[in-house]
């Protein structure tokens, strides 16, 4: 079977990356699902907050979803669900993918072009190895999530949530509305990794401490989970003696950070930026293998899921491009470097040629910082531009917009940065 595109993940960042090809003119484009149904992480998040940028409006993870399933439906776009990719190779003009379901079987297929669009993973105890005995009880926030919105199972009554990600705020919430006692969230950071907008209606507003600087030091119970112990943590994230605490609970949600789920990527040779956990790509999404794009959570983690949509769509339209031989290659490549305070930034590189006016980056800070100063500069040191802003923090992605004129006075390289305001 031969297509012009092959999509892999029909979450947010997938659908949106096959309509906008299709309607740059690519019509042979097939979603490859591993799901029962489109939509991805978004059939669990039946809360509200969704839309917001995209459709101008507030709807639940799958009125979000039937939206775009919905503008897809009145396309020529193919999908298979239920189909588990085994691995891409590059054999130049034409990729190659190898799936898997039960009622095609073995599939190969052939693409000009390839989205990456498999979102991210949750991390689990073993990952973060909390010490203390195996008993049941103990869950990742998004696992509860599916067993609680999709399933129908109730996962605890006293619940102690581990990290302050959106899930596990989201959950924090969720629990006590289905009539759980949730006794704390308990960060290892000094801030929360999570929204703002999250912590003030899922924990403040139900009386939910957020424990800040804390940790699980030991989990305890044989056969279901009786209890943790909590301590206080120093500067360098090590447990302070004598600040244990014990909290009984039953159940324990891990909301310990997402990973971008790249084995597929990885194995196809694709480059990966250790600081995101997701490939390298330039200014079209596009990775360091020719005609391979990648968009949304693959690449790096975000707040919001009309980001991972703008994201798909940018890699829709590249690769429309591409398989159009309407993308430059480009011989002046811009290096994107993080500088003082920033984690990464996304994209890693940029060709000139193909920037008609501007480029957005997007990166994270290393901590919360108050009244500085988003600094770009050049290989020279030469200050590009500068933005002011009173407060950044991890949990916030941040922004900025580089005109052609700025890019063209990189000499090879930008670093964003933070700096003091003087």
């Amino acid at each position: 079977m031969k297509y012009d595109l092959i999509v892999i993940g029909g979450g947010p960042a997938g659908l949106s990356a096959a309509y906008e090809a299709y309607n740059r003119g690519i019509e042979n484009i097939l979603i490859l699902e591993r799901d029962k149904e489109l939509g991805g992480i978004l059939n669990q998040c039946i809360h509200n907050g969704f839309g917001v940028h995209s459709f101008k409006e507030e709807l639940t993870g799958p009125e979000y979803a039937g939206r775009y399933i919905e503008m897809l439906n009145s396309t020529k776009v193919d999908h298979k669900l239920d189909t588990m990719v085994l691995s891409i190779t590059n054999g130049g003009d034409v990729k190659h993918v190898e799936a898997i379901n039960t009622e095609e079987g073995y599939l190969s297929l052939e693409t000009k072009a390839i989205i990456l669009a498999m979102g991210c993973r949750e991390r689990t105890r073993g990952a973060i190895q909390i010490p203390g005995e195996r008993p049941s009880g103990v869950f990742t926030a998004g696992t509860a999530q599916r067993y609680v919105n999709m399933e129908g199972y109730m996962v605890g009554k006293k619940v102690v949530i581990l990290g302050s990600g959106d899930i596990g705020l989201i959950m924090a919430r969720r629990m006590t509305l289905e009539g759980a006692e949730v006794k704390a969230c308990v960060e290892l950071m000094p801030y929360s990794n999570g929204l703002n907008r999250n912590i003030v209606q899922c924990l403040d507003d139900y009386d939910i401490p957020l424990m800040l600087a804390h940790t699980i030091t030991e989990i305890i119970g044989k056969h279901r989970l009786e209890a943790v112990v909590v301590q206080a943590v120093d500067e360098n994230r090590n447990p302070i003696p004598g600040t244990e605490q014990t909290l009984e609970c039953d159940t324990l949600l891990l909301s310990v950070g997402l990973i971008p789920e790249n084995e597929i990527t990885k194995n196809a040779g694709i480059a990966l930026d250790r600081r995101t956990s997701g490939p390298v790509v330039n200014e079209a999404m596009e990775t360091n293998v020719k005609g391979i794009f990648a968009c949304g959570n693959v690449v790096h983690v975000h707040d919001l899921v009309d980001f991972v949509s703008e994201e798909g769509q940018k890699a829709g339209r590249s690769a429309a491009k591409f398989i159009k031989s309407e993308l430059k290659e480009g011989q002046e490549v811009t290096e994107i470097r993080n500088g003082d305070r920033v984690n990464y930034t996304v994209p890693q590189k940029i060709r000139l040629e193909n920037i008609a006016e501007s480029q957005e980056i997007m990166f994270r800070v290393s901590n919360v910082f108050k009244d500085v100063n988003i600094t770009v500069r050049n290989n020279d040191g030469e200050l590009i531009k500068k933005l002011r802003r009173p407060v950044v923090a991890p949990g916030e992605m941040e922004k900025i917009k580089l005109k052609r004129a700025d890019l063209e006075k990189a000499n090879g390289l930008l670093t964003i940065a933070l700096e003091e305001v003087i």
